[in-house]
């Protein structure tokens, strides 16, 4: 059976997402940055972890040799095929953040991981995390600060439009630097927020760039020649050895 040619884009474009995400979580620091949530959590054996927003599954296979039961959470059906394909030893729900299908108390972990970005309301997201979580319970928070990419360039001033215009097009941009706060307000204890910086100067980061610049252009924030030349000059950059992108990335944790 033949796709129609919406279902045909969809596809295609959650296969570029998924070739970004994967080409970004192989990376160290992606790696050592997903194990210090892991350790954040406090896993007990046995104990059930919820991985919301979880996406291919990833966290969720790497929580489950840790020896814990671990559900990834995903509003997304294709997002949750992928995970199951790849991982189908695993358990996924397709829910959201804002409604959880477990009881009150019910869970001894919940990690969101580039998720509150793209909230609506991450307030009620962070009520959500403190009802399904039993007393002593660990919350765990990651994120990118969507305002603050830096990225090496030649027109500094197109580089910043770009970037915060393809922040503005997010329904929460900023929710990473707001955990604390968030947290907090949320009734959680043992606040603790930590920033890491990934570097990547890896090609295969190149179509991160493409990811941040198609928006801004759809948008008609960014005229797209400016942003062909823009994108043409960090190939020559990748081509040369000096592409160079930075994320700030917010983890915080607490318990409930």
């Amino acid at each position: 059976m033949s796709m129609n040619p919406e279902a045909v884009a969809e596809h295609r474009d959650i296969a570029s997402m998924l070739a970004v995400l994967d080409a970004a979580d192989r990376l160290p620091d992606a790696t050592r940055l997903r194990a210090r949530s892991y350790e954040l959590l406090s896993l007990v054996p046995d104990s059930t972890v919820l991985d919301v927003g979880c996406g291919a599954g990833r966290a969720v296979a790497e929580l489950a040799e840790r020896g814990v039961r671990a559900v990834g959470v995903d509003p997304s059906p294709v997002m949750l095929a992928a995970a199951r394909k790849r991982w189908p030893e695993a358990e996924f729900l397709e829910a959201g953040a804002e409604e959880l299908p477990f009881a009150d108390g019910s869970v001894r972990g919940y990690r969101a991981d580039k998720v509150f970005h793209v909230l609506q309301e991450p307030a009620r997201a962070v009520a959500e995390a403190r009802r399904v979580l039993c007393p002593g319970g660990r919350i765990v928070l990651v994120g990118q600060d969507w305002d603050a990419i830096m990225i090496d360039s030649d027109d500094p001033a197109l580089t910043r439009t770009i970037v915060h215009a393809r922040a503005d097009l997010l329904n929460a941009p900023r929710a990473a630097r707001e955990y604390r706060s968030l947290l907090l307000a949320g009734g959680f204890d043992d606040v603790t927020v930590e920033a890491h910086t990934s570097v990547f100067t890896d090609p295969a980061m190149l179509s991160l760039l493409a990811r941040l610049a198609e928006p801004v252009c759809a948008a008609g924030t960014v005229d797209r020649d400016r942003a062909e030349e823009w994108l043409a000059e960090q190939r020559r950059r990748a081509e040369t050895g000096r592409f160079l992108v930075a994320l700030p990335f917010f983890v915080a944790s607490a318990s409930a």
